[in-house]
């Protein structure tokens, strides 16, 4: 027999003694008890709303079994209410598997034959949009759209900030500026959400645009509100992005006038951003502006990172070392302070802290430790590490592979790992590149022919190399040999003087770096309109005498670039700051931040 209902004050005083207790339940074993006690008085049928919350709070349980527990639950009820299913989704599209909060919606995870459906609001959709988010997954964000209009809860502002979010994070900015145009009403966490998906999206050079134009006239498209922590972070990411420095201080004088500088995400951001822009010093100056006590983990992530993309493993290092006990490293970490060993060349302490992982080490951890190895000549041990790895090497670790092997001209396993690669179905430019290199430096011409016949009837091509230089607010490209610049018989000329100057102090061209079996004169010519060298020129014509000049490039830097920056640092008098596809390079004085390992 069920329990007969109390009495409508005597049920409704027992739910609020019930509710008193869900802050206090921690185990799930009290849960269980709590669910029980719900059983025995009725209340699981007869107070919906105590039921909706009991379920949020134990789908979100930090319990493995709870989410679980929590569907389980649901799957009991005769009939679900609204409200019960958005507990269920809720805990999903927060779970390691967000994927199976569609199925839910879909009515896949009820009984069959499925109790009566409970209706849809806009509340289930915006948790089901946040899975389709985590997801990657346009097609699910589409047809959520598609239920949206049909539903008519198209003039809620959150859902369609949600709903462009979703977009945004599935790589489908049109899409997501389509929602962001056709809304009537926008708050400030519309603008962000657009923001950060064209910041963190294919289009930071548009979120830029986008941030200086609402910084601009705020009230005249926020008229009860103003931009906030989030719309700062966005907006330094996309000059992180761009490695925009100037574009970035403007981003960080805006945060001190609307009093989001000391805000520990803003200082977060900024680390990230001076760094990638090559502004070391200004990254450790916000990041010792944090007070101990507010400094998170990615307050020492971003900060670890920063100092070894720039070189300074020893540095990376000691803050690994000294972070509070209270902040427990992740996977993120680890691959930081790792990857400061192997810009260093640390070998023995990237093994120490390798084999001191408080985490399980995934395949970036091997990856950069295998690399390590490689780098330093260490060619038995990291392919042993490969070996011996729990889970089957992919294609970038076999790519790390080749790369070593190219470096120390080993024949023998450059063929094994590009035999790998091709088993992997990988058939990207470098790997052929990087084999044609190690045949190329062993004068095998015949055999970079035929890694050149091979890369043309897979109808593979090279990546062409570029570099970009920002001049007063303006980002100009250069691509190899290029001559589409306005000023480039100014930046020929220039080229022309630097090679002068510099080979007065012995500089010859490294024509080894060009893999052609070509003659000398044209390799030279080849390797003097590098991109990263036009760049150079003509930051040297376009700023003052001692300023610095900041060039990004898509690939690494080859060695006769790297000579001729060093040279030029001394001759010319300036710091230059080269951000490739690894790392940061400083030049000053002749020297490397590198130390001419990398």
């Amino acid at each position: 027999m069920p329990p007969a209902p109390p009495s409508t004050a005597a049920a409704a005083a027992a739910a609020q003694q019930l509710e008193s207790l869900l802050p206090r339940l921690t185990t799930l074993s009290h849960y269980k008890q709590f669910h029980a006690r719900l059983l025995t008085s009725g209340h699981l049928c007869s107070h919906p709303p105590l039921r909706a919350r009991f379920l949020d709070r134990l789908a979100l349980s930090p319990h493995d079994t709870a989410l679980p527990y929590a569907l389980l639950l649901l799957r009991s009820l005769p009939a679900p209410a609204t409200n019960d299913l958005n507990a269920a989704l809720r805990g999903l599209a927060a779970s390691p598997q967000p994927a199976r909060s569609l199925l839910l919606l879909a009515g896949r995870l009820l009984p069959a034959p499925a109790p009566p459906r409970p209706r849809l609001d806009a509340l289930s959709l915006s948790f089901a949009l946040k899975a389709t988010a985590r997801c990657s997954d346009a097609l699910a964000t589409l047809q959520l759209h598609a239920i949206l209009v049909r539903l008519g809860v198209a003039a809620d502002v959150r859902l369609m900030t949600t709903l462009l979010d979703s977009y945004a994070k599935c790589g489908d900015l049109p899409s997501a500026r389509k929602v962001f145009d056709e809304m009537p009403v926008r708050d400030v966490a519309t603008w962000n959400a657009l923001l950060a998906g064209l910041a963190q999206g294919t289009e930071p050079n548009l979120a830029l645009v986008l941030f200086h134009r609402l910084a601009g006239s705020f009230r005249e498209f926020l008229p009860r509100e103003e931009p906030n922590e989030v719309t700062i972070v966005a907006a330094l990411s996309a000059c992180a992005q761009l490695g925009a420095l100037q574009d970035g201080l403007g981003v960080h004088e805006f945060a001190r006038k609307i009093g989001a500088e000391d805000n520990v995400r803003v200082c977060n951001a900024l680390i990230d951003m001076y760094s990638k822009c090559g502004s070391l010093g200004r990254a450790l100056e916000v990041f010792h502006s944090i007070k101990l006590e507010d400094r998170t983990l990615v307050s020492y992530n971003a900060t670890i990172q920063a100092l070894s993309t720039h070189g300074h493993g020893a540095d990376a290092l000691k803050l690994f070392d000294e972070m509070p006990a209270w902040i427990e490293p992740d996977e993120v970490t680890y691959l930081a302070v790792l990857g400061g060993c192997n810009h260093a060349g640390l070998v023995d302490d990237g093994r120490r802290v390798f084999d001191s992982m408080r985490v399980p080490p995934n395949m970036k951890h091997y990856g950069t430790i295998v690399d390590l190895l490689g780098r330093a000549g260490r060619l038995d041990e990291a392919h042993d590490m490969i070996v011996h790895m729990p889970f089957p090497a992919d294609i970038v670790l076999w790519q790390t592979m080749l790369g070593a092997a190219k470096m120390h001209g080993n024949v023998e396993l450059a063929e094994l790992a590009a035999t790998k690669l091709a088993e992997l179905g990988s058939n990207v430019d470098g790997d052929y590149v990087l084999l044609s290199n190690v045949y190329a430096s062993k004068a095998r011409w015949a055999d970079v022919g035929r890694v050149r016949d091979t890369m043309r009837s897979n109808d593979v091509r090279k990546v062409p190399g570029f570099s970009y230089t920002e001049i007063d607010g303006v980002m100009h490209k250069f691509i190899n040999g290029d001559k589409e610049h306005l000023r480039w018989r100014e930046i020929y000329r220039t080229l022309d003087d630097i090679v002068s100057r510099i080979s007065e102090l012995g500089y010859e061209p490294e024509t080894s770096n060009v893999l052609h079996d070509i003659g000398e004169e044209e390799k030279q010519y080849a390797l003097c309109y590098h991109s990263e060298k036009l760049a150079i020129a003509f930051g040297l014509i376009s700023t003052p005498p001692g300023e610095t000049i900041r060039v990004i490039k898509n690939l690494r830097i080859c060695g006769d670039c790297h000579v001729v920056a060093k040279l030029i640092s001394k001759v010319y008098g300036r710091v230059i700051i080269i951000r490739d596809r690894a790392r940061f390079h400083r030049f000053e004085d002749g020297q490397c931040s590198c130390r001419d390992y990398w």
